[in-house]
């Protein structure tokens, strides 16, 4: 039996338009992407595997400007900074890469990584950090560049972080390759995202990171405060309605004594929030932790 005749006994199956769309009889992405949600409601594709697939489609029409860390959230290491303010920043964030500033915040001399910070105090306790020295080339991409493109030059140059400039060589944020790859298989969590220990966990005074489907009520008890919980059921539901939008990563708001802001989040919803109470609140927050 030819492969012409077993499409014709497919009667026009998934798997015989599937074919016909890798032939290129079928040119759209709609096509494609109709197949393929045929294929879940099939139960040929689970949830997750259609979620990946369509996450395949997507990065290869979005730009880095979609997704890239703004340069208003961007967590920086200033080149003259001294060797304490350089660990409390490394500590504090938990990042492991950084790009590194000149007098001019627009200036970006390179990019510092942790682990390099780290070796210079176990090796060499007694010598001063020479942070230049350490500095590692910084790359560049304009804002426009397409993802998929971008994920094959960090794959190939093994470079986790790019600095992200305008038209013009302003800069505008970064991008990292897990913000590439996010877009394909969902918010990765690390030892610094909020856990199943609890819904809301103290970091410093008065700033909090909580689940994003922390439930209002919850957030109510935990603070000993009155955020509406009527119209919505979720911290996040309700951030969502303030921005209007299905916010980025590092977007904020605040609401009466709270700013919240956004630390994860994916083309579908938020997964994790930083939350912070205005001074004067702080040590009613306090005590509602304990």
């Amino acid at each position: 039996m030819t492969d012409d005749d077993s499409d014709e006994r497919s009667g026009g199956t998934w798997f015989g338009r599937l074919r016909q769309v890798i032939r290129g009889d079928t040119a759209t992405r709609e096509d494609l992407l109709q197949l393929l949600r045929d294929a879940h409601n099939r139960e040929v594709l689970d949830a997750d595997e259609l979620a990946m697939l369509e996450g395949v489609l997507a990065v290869s029409e979005m730009q880095v400007r979609d997704v890239m860390v703004p340069r208003s959230q961007m967590v920086v290491l200033e080149r003259d900074a001294s060797r304490e303010e350089i660990l409390k920043t490394i500590v504090k964030s938990g990042h492991s890469r950084f790009p590194l500033i000149g007098p001019d915040r627009e200036e970006v001399v390179g990019i510092l990584l942790a682990k390099d910070v780290l070796r210079h105090f176990v090796e060499t306790p007694d010598q001063d950090f020479d942070v230049t020295r350490w500095a590692r080339p910084a790359t560049f991409i304009p804002e426009s560049k397409r993802l998929n493109r971008l994920l094959k030059d960090l794959r190939m140059s093994r470079n986790h972080l790019a600095v992200v400039v305008d038209e013009y060589g302003g800069l505008t944020g970064l991008i990292t390759i897990e913000d590439v790859l996010e877009e394909i298989v969902g918010e990765i969590d690390d030892e610094f995202d909020p856990t199943e220990a609890g819904p809301i966990q103290q970091q410093d005074p008065g700033c909090y990171h909580l689940r994003a489907l922390t439930r209002i009520d919850e957030f109510n008890e935990f603070f000993d405060t009155s955020l509406d919980d009527e119209n919505y059921d979720t911290v996040g539901g309700l951030v969502m309605h303030e921005l209007g939008h299905l916010p980025r990563r590092g977007e904020t708001v605040t609401v009466g004594d709270f700013r919240f802001r956004v630390l994860q989040a994916d083309r579908r919803r938020i997964h994790s929030i930083e939350v912070t109470r205005r001074a004067s609140s702080a040590d009613d927050g306090d005590t509602a932790a304990a």
